[in-house]
């Protein structure tokens, strides 16, 4: 088989790959659907038969892409503007747990053992059943948890204590660079970055590995030296 061939199967797959991402939205892994699983395996199953067979051209294989492209357009239209078929397409948030009281049967559908819930409970920083007032499986199979108040931690506001705001912090240099989409995003430029590192004895921006700076916060800078003297580069 040609090569060519293959390699203008391939990257009509990565172009289309693209747009189905972008058709299904931004998501982390843990919130997508069943659905949205499904759709990345078909379009895989679509992609691998058609590479490596030669009966297949490249215009049946866009044919093919832009058919199930315009399928899963109309499924997430529909799930979005239908909730009957939502429920459906996407699924629904399950309570696992209800003002503390676990449910079994709800835990026996969605296939869950207690040490699994347990697993859950603990990468989210909770040793203890005790502590849960809701538990929710959502519809990608992440938790979303309620503890009861008296296990929350304390914040600023229930110790009546007036805490200033917090900026994010922007990353200015990484590995040596100066990244001047971020100094445009917070209105700086090179040589304001230049002589606040000056300021705090930094001369040599290429020397820097890492540096942060937010408004209220700073800078907060690493060099290579630091990393370094700490065994963490060679």
């Amino acid at each position: 088989m040609d090569y060519l061939l293959i390699a203008g199967k391939l990257v009509i797959g990565i172009v289309f790959l693209l747009v189905i991402v972008r058709l299904l939205g931004r998501k982390e892994l843990a919130e997508m659907t069943p659905f949205d699983i499904v759709y990345l395996l078909i379009f895989g199953g679509i992609l691998e038969e058609s590479i490596y067979d030669d009966k297949v051209s490249i215009w049946m294989l866009i044919f093919a892409l832009i058919l199930f492209g315009l399928i899963v357009f109309a499924i997430e239209k529909i799930a979005e503007k239908s909730d009957r078929a939502r429920v459906v397409l996407m699924g629904t948030p399950d309570y696992i747990i209800k003002d503390g009281k676990l449910n079994a049967k709800r835990m026996k559908r969605n296939m869950m053992e207690m040490e699994q819930l347990r697993i859950m409970l603990r990468q989210n920083g909770i040793f203890s059943l005790k502590e849960v007032k809701d538990l929710v499986i959502e519809p990608g199979g992440s938790v979303s948890i309620n503890t009861y108040s008296k296990y929350k931690p304390v914040t600023a506001e229930d110790l009546n204590i007036e805490k200033p705001e917090e900026d994010p912090t922007v990353l200015l240099i990484d590995n040596g660079f100066v990244k001047e989409d971020m100094l445009e995003l917070v209105g700086k430029s090179k040589q304001w970055l230049y002589d606040q590192l000056a300021e705090q004895g930094y001369h040599d921006a290429k020397q820097i590995l890492y540096c942060e700076w937010s408004e209220t916060e700073g800078f907060y800078i690493r060099t290579y030296a630091d990393t370094t003297a700490a065994g963490g580069r060679e």
